[in-house]
């Protein structure tokens, strides 16, 4: 079996302009859509919300809700949009998606679970996952969590994704939900025993190579959420040391190579910031980084959309030295 490793879906983050710009550093590693609901695929806009660059690809829809002829219907819809996949979100702790009976919640419910992913399985021919967490509030008990995916597994979901923490719904942030709760590996490794025949991947915690080497012991894949947003270039070396491939751009490469995509988006009318803001990690680490991060604070917040911005950049980058100084 393929070792995996996949960017998380991210609400506010992981949008088509992010993951056109991951992609151009990264060939190998699955992308993901932030979380759209169900409901919204039906009745709303499809196209703005399906739509994608296939360079993007290989990329996953992660889709929201609870009811199983909604489910049903949406992935139907979605499957001739070109998605290698489609994920259900089990893991999301927002009240908000509380209230509205979908994500983490549905952990309490996991006969619904498994009647969702039924649904959705004799929908479509895409291969339908499941995103979880190990428990939820104070509930964390792997007898509990191994009949989950039981039921799961039996309804037609073989691949699993666990974030190796529980979900506090009721006291904490969707933010504090990423660092509160203590991560449990074990329980993620655990299941994978239990679970020989199907995909476990593993989120959580994961920000650097030797962790994710670590992981690929015990599981087939690992999924990477705040590190890659945050220092994109990651991607760069997990396609070096884990992909062994080093045809890998440098990172202003990787900024001339999003000029012409910039371009025609603006074009479109998509304003320069709604692009550029995923970029301003991208030399994070690196002597000079703060000249890029002031700079694309002062310049990529316009109304209207300016080409002449986007080449500015570009030269202030170069004019000022930073092509080596940020790549050293």
């Amino acid at each position: 079996m393929n070792k995996s490793v996949s960017v998380a879906p991210m609400m506010d983050c992981t949008d088509k302009h992010d993951r056109y710009f991951l992609r151009l550093i990264s060939k190998n590693v699955t992308l993901y859509t932030e979380m759209i609901v169900a409901n919204a695929i039906i009745k709303g806009d499809r196209n703005s919300l399906l739509s994608f660059n296939l360079f993007e690809k290989p990329i996953s829809l992660q889709i929201g809700g609870s009811a199983p002829r909604e489910l049903a219907e949406a992935v139907k819809i979605a499957e001739d949009y070109g998605y290698d996949e489609i994920n259900l979100n089990l893991g999301c702790p927002s009240k908000k998606v509380q209230k509205n009976k979908f994500g983490a919640c549905l952990m309490k419910e996991p006969n619904l679970v498994g009647d969702c992913i039924s649904a959705m399985k004799n929908a479509c021919r895409l291969p339908i996952t499941a995103k979880t967490r190990i428990g939820f509030d104070n509930f964390e008990n792997y007898e509990y969590l191994k009949n989950f995916f039981t039921i799961i597994n039996k309804a037609g979901a073989k691949t699993f994704i666990i974030h190796a923490r529980r979900a506090i719904l009721s006291k904490l942030s969707p933010k504090q939900n990423l660092n509160i709760p203590p991560l449990n590996y074990k329980f993620v490794y655990d299941i994978k025993k239990d679970f020989n025949d199907n995909t476990v991947i593993l989120n959580g915690g994961v920000d650097s190579i030797e962790k994710i080497k670590m992981h690929l012991n015990k599981v087939d894949g690992v999924m990477i959420g705040r590190a890659a947003y945050h220092s994109p270039y990651f991607l760069a070396d997990i396609e070096k040391e884990i992909f062994k491939n080093n045809n890998v751009p440098t990172r202003v490469e990787v900024m001339e190579q999003m000029i012409p995509y910039i371009k025609e988006q603006t074009k479109k009318g998509t304003g320069l910031n709604q692009i550029m803001r995923h970029t301003i990690g991208l030399f994070h680490g690196q002597r000079g980084s703060s000249y890029w991060k002031r700079y694309l604070s002062e310049n990529m917040c316009i109304r209207e959309a300016d080409l002449q911005k986007v080449n500015h950049i570009m030269d202030h980058i170069k004019k000022n030295n930073l092509t080596t100084s940020l790549e050293r």
